[in-house]
Protein backbone atom coordinates (compact mmCIF):
# COMPACT_ATOMS: atom_id res chain seq x y z
CA UNK A 1 0.00 0.00 0.00
CA UNK A 2 2.85 2.57 0.70
CA UNK A 3 4.26 1.66 -3.18
CA UNK A 4 0.85 3.59 -3.94
CA UNK A 5 0.87 6.31 -2.12
CA UNK A 6 3.65 6.92 -2.78
CA UNK A 7 2.88 6.79 -6.57
CA UNK A 8 -0.13 8.84 -6.47
CA UNK A 9 1.26 11.57 -4.33
CA UNK A 10 4.18 11.71 -6.58
CA UNK A 11 2.15 11.72 -10.23
CA UNK A 12 0.36 14.62 -8.50
CA UNK A 13 3.87 16.36 -7.84
CA UNK A 14 4.75 15.35 -11.48
CA UNK A 15 0.83 16.55 -13.05
CA UNK A 16 0.84 19.92 -11.43
CA UNK A 17 4.14 21.13 -10.39
CA UNK A 18 5.14 24.04 -12.79
CA UNK A 19 8.03 26.25 -13.06
CA UNK A 20 10.86 23.76 -12.02
CA UNK A 21 12.16 21.66 -9.03
CA UNK A 22 11.24 24.10 -6.52
CA UNK A 23 7.81 24.53 -7.81
CA UNK A 24 7.46 20.78 -6.17
CA UNK A 25 8.47 21.88 -2.59
CA UNK A 26 4.71 22.97 -1.82
CA UNK A 27 3.67 19.47 -2.57
CA UNK A 28 6.24 17.70 -0.37
CA UNK A 29 5.73 20.26 2.25
CA UNK A 30 1.52 18.92 2.00
CA UNK A 31 2.84 15.23 1.61
CA UNK A 32 5.58 15.84 5.18
CA UNK A 33 2.17 17.49 6.91
CA UNK A 34 -0.26 14.37 5.39
CA UNK A 35 1.74 11.53 5.98
CA UNK A 36 3.77 12.18 7.89
CA UNK A 37 7.02 10.14 5.95
CA UNK A 38 9.72 13.08 6.52
CA UNK A 39 9.82 16.08 8.90
CA UNK A 40 9.78 19.76 7.99
CA UNK A 41 13.43 19.45 9.35
CA UNK A 42 14.27 16.78 6.94
CA UNK A 43 12.70 18.76 4.20
CA UNK A 44 14.44 21.21 4.63
CA UNK A 45 18.01 19.24 4.59
CA UNK A 46 16.69 17.48 1.24
CA UNK A 47 15.69 20.65 -0.51
CA UNK A 48 19.27 21.60 0.54
CA UNK A 49 21.26 18.69 -0.56
CA UNK A 50 18.83 17.97 -3.76
CA UNK A 51 19.95 21.36 -4.36
CA UNK A 52 23.85 20.84 -4.80
CA UNK A 53 23.22 17.45 -6.23
CA UNK A 54 23.30 16.88 -9.68
CA UNK A 55 20.07 16.83 -11.84
CA UNK A 56 16.40 18.74 -11.33
CA UNK A 57 15.96 19.62 -7.56
CA UNK A 58 12.65 18.21 -7.65
CA UNK A 59 13.48 14.86 -9.33
CA UNK A 60 16.37 14.31 -6.37
CA UNK A 61 13.96 15.31 -3.25
CA UNK A 62 11.57 12.92 -4.83
CA UNK A 63 14.17 10.14 -4.86
CA UNK A 64 15.86 10.63 -1.54
CA UNK A 65 11.65 11.09 0.13
CA UNK A 66 11.17 7.71 -1.37
CA UNK A 67 13.99 6.26 -0.20
CA UNK A 68 13.29 7.65 3.39
CA UNK A 69 9.60 6.51 3.25
CA UNK A 70 10.17 2.81 1.56
CA UNK A 71 13.91 1.92 0.37
CA UNK A 72 15.33 1.44 -2.83
CA UNK A 73 11.90 0.52 -4.28
CA UNK A 74 10.09 3.52 -2.99
CA UNK A 75 12.68 5.82 -4.59
CA UNK A 76 12.11 4.40 -7.76
CA UNK A 77 8.31 4.53 -7.62
CA UNK A 78 8.52 8.33 -6.23
CA UNK A 79 10.84 8.97 -8.84
CA UNK A 80 9.27 7.22 -11.88
CA UNK A 81 6.07 8.85 -10.51
CA UNK A 82 6.85 12.20 -10.64
CA UNK A 83 8.80 11.64 -14.28
CA UNK A 84 6.23 10.42 -16.17
CA UNK A 85 3.51 13.21 -16.01
CA UNK A 86 6.19 15.38 -17.68
CA UNK A 87 7.56 13.13 -19.89
CA UNK A 88 4.05 12.58 -21.11
CA UNK A 89 3.25 16.00 -20.99
CA UNK A 90 5.95 17.13 -22.78
CA UNK A 91 5.45 14.72 -25.48
CA UNK A 92 1.77 15.90 -26.43
CA UNK A 93 2.92 19.48 -25.95
CA UNK A 94 5.60 19.00 -28.32
CA UNK A 95 3.34 18.06 -30.72
CA UNK A 96 0.67 20.60 -30.55
CA UNK A 97 3.00 23.77 -29.69
CA UNK A 98 3.60 24.80 -33.21
CA UNK A 99 0.03 24.77 -33.82
CA UNK A 100 -1.17 26.63 -31.06
CA UNK A 101 1.81 28.70 -29.49
CA UNK A 102 0.13 31.90 -30.62
CA UNK A 103 -3.42 31.08 -29.42
CA UNK A 104 -4.49 33.77 -27.16
CA UNK A 105 -5.93 31.37 -24.48
CA UNK A 106 -2.70 29.62 -24.73
CA UNK A 107 -0.77 32.25 -23.89
CA UNK A 108 -2.94 33.79 -21.02
CA UNK A 109 -2.54 30.33 -19.53
CA UNK A 110 0.81 30.30 -19.85
CA UNK A 111 1.65 33.69 -18.56
CA UNK A 112 -0.61 33.07 -15.50
CA UNK A 113 1.42 30.01 -14.65
CA UNK A 114 4.46 32.20 -12.97
CA UNK A 115 3.05 34.14 -10.72
CA UNK A 116 1.31 31.18 -9.19
CA UNK A 117 4.35 29.33 -9.02
CA UNK A 118 6.00 32.55 -7.27
CA UNK A 119 2.71 32.73 -4.67
CA UNK A 120 3.21 28.77 -4.05
CA UNK A 121 7.23 28.54 -3.30
CA UNK A 122 6.63 32.41 -1.08
CA UNK A 123 3.94 30.34 0.58
CA UNK A 124 7.00 26.99 1.42
CA UNK A 125 9.63 29.98 1.99
CA UNK A 126 7.95 30.91 5.05
CA UNK A 127 6.73 27.84 6.36
CA UNK A 128 10.36 26.35 6.15
CA UNK A 129 11.49 29.76 7.62
CA UNK A 130 9.45 29.38 10.73
CA UNK A 131 11.09 26.04 11.35
CA UNK A 132 14.08 27.74 11.38
CA UNK A 133 13.69 30.87 13.69
CA UNK A 134 14.82 29.29 16.84
CA UNK A 135 18.31 28.77 14.97
CA UNK A 136 19.82 32.24 15.06
CA UNK A 137 22.98 31.15 13.25
CA UNK A 138 20.47 30.17 10.40
CA UNK A 139 18.54 33.52 10.57
CA UNK A 140 21.74 35.25 10.35
CA UNK A 141 22.95 33.13 7.48
CA UNK A 142 20.00 33.25 5.77
CA UNK A 143 20.26 37.67 5.95
CA UNK A 144 24.20 37.51 4.68
CA UNK A 145 22.87 35.23 1.49
CA UNK A 146 19.73 38.08 1.07
CA UNK A 147 22.11 40.83 1.40
CA UNK A 148 24.95 39.19 -0.68
CA UNK A 149 22.11 38.31 -3.71
CA UNK A 150 20.77 42.01 -3.48
CA UNK A 151 24.20 43.65 -3.53
CA UNK A 152 25.80 41.31 -6.05
CA UNK A 153 23.94 39.31 -8.66
CA UNK A 154 26.61 36.01 -8.57
CA UNK A 155 25.43 32.44 -9.81
CA UNK A 156 23.23 30.87 -7.76
CA UNK A 157 25.88 27.86 -7.53
CA UNK A 158 27.97 30.63 -5.32
CA UNK A 159 25.05 31.13 -2.83
CA UNK A 160 25.13 27.20 -2.81
CA UNK A 161 28.52 27.25 -1.87
CA UNK A 162 28.79 29.75 0.66
CA UNK A 163 26.08 28.58 2.08
CA UNK A 164 27.63 25.08 2.34
CA UNK A 165 31.07 26.71 3.55
CA UNK A 166 29.43 28.66 5.89
CA UNK A 167 27.36 25.44 7.26
CA UNK A 168 30.32 23.11 7.66
CA UNK A 169 32.49 26.08 9.37
CA UNK A 170 29.95 26.44 11.58
CA UNK A 171 29.54 22.66 12.75
CA UNK A 172 32.85 21.65 12.68
CA UNK A 173 33.73 25.30 14.97
CA UNK A 174 30.49 23.74 17.27
CA UNK A 175 32.15 20.53 17.58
Amino acid sequence: MIYFKLAFEFLKIGLFSFGGGYATIPFLYHISQQYSWYSLDELTKMTAVASITPGPVGINVATYAGFKTAGILGSLVATLSEILPSFILVLIVAKLLKKFSNNFYVEAVLSTLKPIGCALLASVAVGLIRVELNNIKSIILLLVLLLLSWKSKKDPIFYIVFAGVVGALISFLHY
